[in-house]
């Protein structure tokens, strides 16, 4: 099913697919809910999933206009006239949703009276933005500030959305585990002692951590192929970059998801240079701290020392670029509890893989059009009129983005001892398509 090439369809398949049709109606509801629910890949999931939808939003709409249009008489004529109700008032305090941060027009208004457009405004003006992380070092005798090109967003994505997206995590995981993603996909290696072994899923391209049994080195594995990126986190690139969180120019085709459990770390590293700058982080469940510096030391499995310690709250984006990218290097200590990590990365196009083929979807994403008003610190873009309502909406929320506490670096002078088991290695970034039998989350 996954193999099939979409809006192709040969005298076979048309005769097959009238036989399936007919296999179909001779089922019960419980026969006809074991064939769909399993088996599928994660795409046609998705499609059936969304075709679902369509049919419960329709079969909803339509009951809902039965029941809510009253018949009156034509004054005039004497015929039967529908009349539908007034929608109901805004709800108060609602949570204001957006699918994938894609507005559209406004034409369209929601339950709570507010257009997409609106929403969007509000939502973007929420958006908390910190880009003025400031660490000196002497590098080659100069001195240079290594966190230059770093950014933290904050409330990119509310509870709603993360929850949403954590569940999309946990699914694929449940997938990987059951074979149903390509074999370098998904890994799932042995914990053998404190802070290794955590689960990892990449989509896009494979790419090797360390120099693997046949001998290739670190960086992308052209002539491997794994899942394409989710339909979700394609909706989560969208709305990075239309908020101007990541820039049009390097709009990501690939990602890996770390999966901690609690102690689980990732070593001091720089990403490989097979992926152009910036790329991102975004943060799940579990608020850590990242270290930054050119120097990071190793006190003991798990743990680091270094100069910098910014933290990551849930759902905030962590950019990296610049100095922050490629001078200081950054690690995750072993984390208080269970966390997961999206990094969503664009390749360069020397290093794509043999069969890539890119997706249209992402090619199209236009900025959101920034107003002085409702934009978020840092931001500055064309002023664009808008209307007085919007305004008033976003001056209202403004307050919250002027309350932001600024992080500050903190210095760590901890002692270091020496610990040559934890060094970073093959177990740190295990090769991708090793899932422990028995594994569970």
């Amino acid at each position: 099913m996954a193999g099939d090439i979409p809006g192709k369809l040969t005298d076979s398949d048309s005769a097959g697919r009238t036989g399936t049709i007919g296999l179909l109606k001779t089922l019960n509801r419980d026969e006809l809910l074991e064939v769909l629910s399993q088996g599928f890949c994660q795409h046609c999931e998705a499609l059936l999933e969304e075709r679902i939808h369509q049919l419960l939003n329709k079969r909803g709409s339509e009951s809902t206009m039965t029941s809510n249009n009253t018949l009156i008489s034509n004054p005039v004529t004497g015929k039967q006239l529908a009349r539908t109700p007034p929608p109901p008032p805004p709800a108060a305090n609602s949570d204001m949703l957006l699918n994938d941060g894609l507005g559209g027009s406004g034409s369209t208004s929601s339950d709570n009276g507010l257009s997409e457009e609106q929403k969007e405004h509000i939502r973007f003006s929420q958006v908390v933005r910190k880009n003025d992380f400031v660490h000196m070092e002497k590098i080659n005798g100069k001195s240079m500030n290594v966190l230059k090109g770093l950014e933290l967003h904050t409330k990119v994505f509310n509870a709603e959305e993360q929850k949403k997206i954590i569940e999309c995590v946990y699914n694929l995981q449940r997938m990987g585990q059951k074979g149903q993603l390509r074999e370098r996909t998904y890994s799932e290696p042995r914990k053998w002692m404190r802070g290794k072994g955590r689960v990892t899923i990449q989509f896009g391209c494979c790419y090797n951590y360390a120099v693997d049994k046949n001998g290739n080195p670190p960086g992308i594995l052209r002539e491997e192929e794994v899942d394409p990126l989710p339909p979700l986190f394609k909706q989560m690139i969208k709305r990075m970059v239309r908020w101007h969180v990541l820039p049009t120019m390097c709009v990501p085709n690939s990602c890996i998801v770390n999966i901690y459990n609690e102690g689980d770390c990732i070593p001091p590293h720089i990403d490989h240079h097979d992926f152009l700058r910036p790329f991102c982080t975004v943060s799940f469940l579990t608020q850590c701290n990242i270290l930054f510096g050119s120097s990071l030391k190793i006190v003991s499995p798990g743990e680091f020392s270094g100069p910098v310690s910014i933290p990551l709250p849930v759902g905030s984006v962590l950019i990296l670029n610049g100095n922050g990218a490629d001078i200081a290097k950054h690690c995750v200590p072993a984390v208080p509890g269970k966390r997961i990590s999206i990094t969503f990365r664009r390749m360069d196009e020397s290093k794509l893989p043999y069969n890539f083929l890119p997706d249209p979807e992402l090619s199209r994403i236009k900025p959101f059009i920034v107003s002085p008003s409702s934009a978020p610190q840092g931001h500055h873009q064309k002023p664009v009129i808008n209307s007085s309502f919007v305004k008033a909406i976003v001056q209202q929320n403004q307050h919250r983005n002027d309350q932001a506490i600024k992080d500050k670096p903190d210095r760590e002078a901890t002692k270091t001892t020496k610990n040559d088991s934890f060094l970073c290695g093959n177990d740190d970034f295990p090769p991708l398509g090793k899932a422990s039998k028995g594994a569970s989350r």
